[in-house]
């Protein structure tokens, strides 16, 4: 993991290079005081003021330079300079005007690199200089914890299966003295049936299971994080394509986000009594796979006609929120990979948020906005509850016909929490297509930094 707290120091006057962030409304104004060597160094590298365009600018000395970069972002914007943090060379820096604020974080992120595959290229710290050195560490710990999503969901499912879940929480644990309950095999089978009936397919290696762990004084409000944990997904015998196969190491991006969040509440000391819950489990292939048409009993009681083996991160998630709930929490946030319906309805950088809670929604969505790590509240609709009726079952895991995919999905999940426990779930992709400034191509954090804003504020 990288280390971010190299990255940003506090300004005590030291020697740095400049670095000129200039808005594009501003740029005639900014270069129209400058001195002539500068206009000359702004004109050869045919920067005219629009966002993104750079320079670098002489100083007085031989040796000695600042660095131009026109950009439109806000001011609140972690991603502000972010370009700049993987362009420079090393050294320390200090912008020329203002404080880096929140985008000391996209600074430290677009320094970090998933190396597990192959070898990075060798590269110096830039250190970013900042007069508010107390955001130093919150931006540190967010950084980490974003960064610890992209690496797990960027790690092959042949390295990361539910074992290496289970192992990754339990390192999780031993750093801030938690406690860790795992429940698998004939215990599984028996107290959380869905889990186990999506999982039972796999191999021995890689057995399903639910892994718990507990933080916190008891006499603190309960908060449960709940994340699915698929480590791969095949679709099960309603098979995926290849094409659709090629990205499921990521259908664990829910337990992702949720254990890097506990890592943040847990640092960061909130008055909670903390529950991390993560279904582990393989949508395998084999003679002893579940099969559409099966009836799973859940742990709530209720009967569900598989309709669709691809369908098996809500039925998880099914025992998973009953097991939560029955510890009374005063809210459960749950995230997982559930739905191509919500790609489709709002794309790859908005994951959409449904909750039963007003106040909740009002507090993700602001939070959301002031990180700069927006979410969309799509409804619980009730006129579409008739369509999860089975001829059979208790409900359908899957309705036919597809549509409001993403909805059904969340009233699915519905049926597993009690109406006077506060819960959200976020339908989160897990996954940048395309690469921006801070931001590779791969695994992506979308929703964290606002499910923390939100925590912070209820318990920090």
């Amino acid at each position: 993991m990288t280390d971010f707290s190299s990255l940003l120091a506090a300004d005590r006057g030291q020697p740095a290079r400049t670095i000129h962030v200039v808005h594009p409304d501003r740029f005639e104004e900014w270069l129209a005081g400058q001195p002539a060597r500068t206009r000359a160094a702004v004109a050869a590298n045919k920067v005219i003021g629009n966002p993104g365009n750079r320079a670098i600018l002489p100083g007085d000395a031989a040796d000695d330079w600042a660095m131009l970069l026109v950009c439109n972002e806000d001011v609140t914007s972690p991603w502000r300079i972010a370009s700049l943090g993987d362009g420079l060379p090393e050294g320390t820096y200090r912008l020329a005007e203002g404080e880096p604020g929140a985008a000391m974080l996209g600074w430290c992120l677009a320094q970090h690199r998933f190396t597990r595959y192959r070898r990075a290229d060798p590269q110096g710290a830039r250190v970013l200089l900042t007069g508010e050195p107390g955001r130093i560490e919150e931006t540190v710990r967010l950084a980490a914890a974003t960064a610890l999503v992209r690496d797990l969901v960027d790690t092959g499912a042949s390295d990361l299966g539910p074992a290496e879940l289970e192992a990754q929480i339990d390192a999780l644990a031993k750093t801030h003295a938690a406690t860790v309950r795992v429940t698998r095999g004939d215990a599984l089978a028996i107290e959380y049936p869905m889990i186990h009936a999506v999982g039972q397919a796999a191999s021995k290696e890689r057995a399903p299971r639910l892994i718990e762990l507990e933080w916190g004084d008891p006499a603190d409000p309960r908060i449960a994080l709940v994340g699915k944990g698929v480590c791969f997904d095949s679709g099960g015998l309603d098979i995926k394509t290849s094409g659709g196969m090629r990205l499921m190491k990521k259908d664990m991006g829910g337990a992702a986000h949720m254990i890097a969040l506990a890592g943040l509440i847990m640092g960061a000391k909130l008055k909670v009594r903390l529950h991390l819950l993560v279904p582990a489990v393989e949508n395998a292939i084999s003679g002893s796979a579940f099969r559409p048409g099966d009836v799973l009993r859940s742990r709530a009681g209720l009967t569900v006609e598989n309709t669709n083996t691809d369908a098996e991160g809500r039925l998880i998630l099914g025992d998973t929120l009953t097991r939560a709930a029955e510890e009374r929490p005063e809210l459960i946030l749950d995230y997982a990979t559930l739905t191509g319906a919500a790609r489709i309805a709002l794309g790859p950088d908005l994951p959409p948020l449904f909750t039963n809670d007003e106040d909740l929604a009002a507090d993700f969505l602001a939070a959301g906005t002031a990180a700069h790590d927006p979410l969309w509240r799509l409804p619980l609709w009730d006129g579409y509850d008739d369509m999860l009726k089975s001829d059979v079952a208790d409900m359908v895991n899957a309705p036919d016909g597809g549509f409001a995919g993403a909805v059904t999905a969340a009233l699915f999940l519905r049926r597993f929490v009690p109406k006077d426990i506060a819960w959200a779930h976020v339908d989160t992709f897990a996954w940048r297509p395309a690469a921006k400034p801070g931001r590779p191509k791969g695994g992506a954090a979308l929703g964290l930094a606002a499910a923390w804003g939100v925590l912070r504020k209820r318990y920090g």
